[in-house]
């Protein structure tokens, strides 16, 4: 039985005025009581909606950011809930990383207690926007409890042969100290996280084969019909397959010795003027001359000290040298230059590219600058001058081309690839971007890789029953610069479990995002002491029906929680195919900022005299006004606590989704949240004076939204019905498909203005049945207040109980309309019909109405013509 509502929060206080921030704490504290936001067991025939956020990191502090993604989920979540759907919307902390680390050595103390602080701290300002969050399901990374599950299905794929070791050039983070995945470098080679110019080093690393599945992520794509095109496009981008043809150039200083290069241009295989290949092919272990491999040498110091250490195929800063081999084109038996260049990496392809310059922007670039020859094959089929085109990389016409000279080049493709193939120089190929996600990192704040080394048994798993593998409890500052676990000796050396020779445990840990990759899943059985989830209860709940975060995670989490999902499907944990099936990706919350233009600097707006012209107070030069993301670096972060002090936290909400449609960025602007205060007062006074003038309304008035109908009811009562009915229609739509929250306020405003207006002309029964619907339809947005009019108008139980209403299809037909009257090809008038008359009826009330007595001055009409539904045109 559900619990009856308390004494309403203002019966307390002889004023009727709304005061939020006593009654949002009423409230908060009555719905924890009472268990208002628990996960329901679903029954049988029950719709289930899970609705789930990007986890957050413990920073310590919520921004507008956390606000604005928090409060879009929580929306979706009330409204289906009030649809009657079984809804579960759990919330988590992905909690180990190293900012924790970082700021636990800059105090002294263990990151567990930095990070337990935060989530504390983060965990009351939360509650305090009142999310329907169920915090009975609350799950922390760096607790033992959930990464003992990191764990075990870490292990789940090493037995699947998807998680292995081996030596590799990584990327690695000096000031962080840590190895990068390749997502982690953004195009200029920094970090993605400290910002640091990021290094490149040989260690012995884990990775997990992501690229097994590369096929299936990408084939994957096309059944996620509701997520945003520039989240599949980046990450199709990313799995970057291609289908091309490796062709085999034969080394002219060795008798047995190909280079072999992938194209997906074998038509301009006749434009290869040389062959570039990476500074660590194994060919250059064929040369003798001392002289050219000193110089190469020196060339890969140079290539490690130039654009910061940043190799990438990407790089428009090209370096290179000829390493003195050359090598035959099989097509035409010419001989062509090999030469070594940044461009090119062995980790992509097979380390080795035809440089065809006439043909591609990059080997344009590279052969200009080295003076290396250009030859043209391909003639643009639209240019009568073969040599208007510095670089023509479009389709075309082939020339110098020998016997397919003259074939379309699409044509030439197949041909020269037919020819290769049957040569046995070419061999047809799918290659892809994508590359084995690296997972190990040197720190001590992460998930410990449950392996032991031994001498004799190799890598042996810990088993499952000893799980879990947990870190070390004494905190050691002063491991800072060698991988963290490393020094706890104790920890690191013990007995191999298959032989009970001397072994050693792995000192790496995880990357974070392994620990949020498969979260998701943990909440659909939160509590399982037996196993990470039942296979059961994650088919029950899975996928997420509403997934909320930001684009910066496209490649990063998104694709790793994608791929964790299949390969968990594969060991038979799950039946789930994709973890989320509706994305929304919000914007950022930016804040006006102070730069001078000069500096870059970003000021303090607090040392700035004149906001309206601001200068510099260190140098007097006039600054920038413009709006940024929020950030404490920039000076123009809000708050949200200020803001729920001073407005309370429904007018937060309000703001936060009206201000901008969800996925665009949303400009801050104080003026636009003191209006969402100042219509919260409105409806707040609107339900008292429908209360004063109707009386409260009777619990059987709500049970149905079609107790009334527009039958028998006076045309007051069919326009207000219209105004409602079609709010609700807007509504609903704007929250189940569009999730335009900003046009879904506007309509409430709009409903709210027209039963202002209507208030003391409507019946009792349309009063209630109005008021009713707008209480309710607020609930989702702004939680308190409505909950709060709920029982200022009568209402038992919880508005949150209560059902989401339905439209009057009905109610939205229109009696009258009114009539445009044209004469002489201009606007005149109108007048207000009924839709059901006829042409011949319309005809008689537009030549007597006021407008044709006056613009046709008592003369017949020459012609009328008639639009029915929307104007008549009188022709004098």
């Amino acid at each position: 039985m559900k619990e009856p509502l308390p004494k309403k929060a203002s019966s307390e206080d002889t004023s009727d005025s709304y005061e939020p921030i006593k009654l949002e704490k009423h409230w908060q504290e009555h719905w924890s009581k009472i268990g208002l936001d628990r996960t329901p067991e679903p029954e049988s025939n029950q719709k289930r909606f899970y609705a789930l956020s990007m986890f957050p990191y413990p920073s310590g502090t919520l921004h507008m950011g956390h606000v604005r993604n928090y409060v879009i989920t929580d929306v979706i979540a009330r409204m289906h809930k009030m649809k009657g759907e079984a809804v579960l919307h759990p919330m988590g902390w992905d909690a180990f990383g190293l900012p924790a680390e970082n700021a636990a050595i800059d105090r002294g103390i263990d990151p567990a207690d930095w990070t337990s602080k935060n989530i504390a701290q983060m965990k009351t300002q939360l509650k305090r926007l009142g999310l329907s969050i169920d915090w009975e399901r609350e799950q922390t990374t760096c607790k033992s409890d959930y990464y003992k599950w990191t764990q075990y299905l870490f292990l789940e794929l090493f037995e699947e042969g998807l998680a292995y070791q081996k030596k590799s050039t990584v990327n690695w983070d000096p000031i962080d100290e840590t190895v990068l995945a390749n997502e982690q470098v953004d195009s200029e080679g920094k970090s993605w996280r400290s910002g640091a110019i990021v290094e490149k080093r040989e260690l012995k690393q884990w990775f997990l084969r992501i690229t097994e599945y590369a096929d299936e992520l990408l084939e994957g794509l096309k059944n996620l019909k509701e997520w945003p095109d520039r989240v599949k496009t980046m990450q199709e981008n990313w799995i970057g397959k291609s289908d091309g043809l490796q062709i085999d150039f034969a080394v002219d200083e060795s008798s047995n010795k190909v280079i072999s290069v992938y194209t997906t241009r074998p038509d301009t295989i006749f434009g290869a003027t040389y062959i570039v290949i990476s500074h660590d092919h194994p060919i250059l272990n064929i040369i003798k001359d001392k002289s050219i491999k000193s110089k190469i040498d020196e060339y890969k110091t140079k290539l490690e000290l130039s654009n910061n250490g940043k190799r990438d195929f990407n790089n428009s800063d090209h370096i290179g040298m000829s390493v003195g081999l050359t090598v035959i084109n099989p097509i035409n038996n010419e001989k062509i230059p090999v030469w070594t260049a940044n461009y090119v990496v062995s980790d992509y392809g097979s380390g080795a590219v035809m440089g065809v310059p006439a043909h591609d922007k990059r080997d344009y670039d590279f052969a200009e600058k080295y003076k290396l020859p250009i030859k043209k094959v391909i003639k643009n089929s639209n240019e009568d001058n073969i040599y208007n085109e510095n670089c023509w990389e479009g389709e075309g016409v082939l020339i110098n081309s020998d016997k397919y000279t003259g074939l379309n080049n699409i044509a030439a493709k197949k041909s020269i690839s037919d020819r290769g193939i049957l040569d046995s120089w070419a061999r047809t190929k799918t290659q892809y971007r994508l590359r084995d996600w690296l997972i190990s990192r040197q720190r001590y704040w992460g998930c410990p890789i449950p392996i032991i080394h031994c001498e004799t048994c190799g890598k042996v798993a810990v088993k499952k029953s000893n799980l879990p593998l947990e870190l070390p409890k004494s905190f050691n500052d002063k491991t800072r610069t060698k991988s963290s676990l490393s020094t706890f000796s104790d920890w690191i050396n013990v007995n191999c479990p298959n032989c009970g020779k001397k072994a050693k445990r792995e000192t790496d840990t995880m990357d974070t995002f392994m620990c949020s990759s498969w979260y998701y899943l943990r909440f659909t059985d939160p509590l399982n002491k037996e196993k990470p989830y039942n296979k059961e209860s994650a088919n029950k709940w899975l996928p997420v029906n509403q997934y909320v975060g930001g684009i910066e995670h496209a490649i990063l989490h998104l694709l790793y929680s994608r791929f964790i999902t299949k390969a968990l499907k594969k060991r038979e944990l799950h039946d789930v195919v994709e973890p989320f099936n509706k994305l929304l990706t919000q914007g950022m919350v930016q804040g006006i900022t102070y730069k001078n233009i000069k500096t870059g600097a970003y000021i303090n707006p607090s040392l700035i005299d004149n906001p309206d012209v601001p200068l510099d107070p260190a140098s007097g030069d006039k600054l920038e006004i413009i709006y940024e993301k929020m950030s404490k670096s920039k000076h123009n972060g809000i708050d949200p606590s200020i803001v729920i002090n001073r407005y309370g936290a429904d007018t937060a909400r309000m703001f936060i989704l009206f201000k901008a449609p969800p996925e665009k960025d949303l400009e801050w602007d104080d003026a636009d949240v003191e209006g969402q205060y100042r219509f919260l007062q409105r409806v707040w006074r609107l339900v008292k004076s429908y209360n004063d003038s109707h009386g409260l309304i009777d619990q059987s008035e709500i049970k149905s939204d079609l107790v009334n109908s527009n039958k028998n009811i006076k045309e007051e009562d069919k326009i207000l019905r219209r105004y409602l009915h079609n709010a609700i229609k807007s509504i609903t739509e704007d929250l189940e498909k569009s999730l335009q929250f900003n046009t879904a306020i506007s309509e409430l405003m709009k409903l709210s203005n027209a039963m202002t207006e209507y208030r003391t002309l409507i019946s009792k029964s349309i009063a209630h049945e109005s008021i009713s619907v707008i209480v309710r339809m607020l609930a989702p947005f702004a939680p308190h207040i409505a909950e709060e009019l709920w029982k200022e108008i009568g209402g038992l139980d919880s508005v949150h109980h209560q059902s989401w209403p339905n439209y009057d299809k009905n109610a939205l037909v229109v009696d009258t309309y009114d009539l445009i009257i044209q004469i002489k090809g201009k606007v005149r008038g109108k007048i207000n019909v009924s839709n059901k008359l006829n042409k011949t009826e319309l005809e008689k009330l537009a030549l007597a109405s006021d407008a044709a007595k006056k613009w046709l001055d008592g003369n017949k009409p020459k012609r009328i013509i008639v639009v029915p539904g929307k104007l008549i045109n009188l022709v004098p």
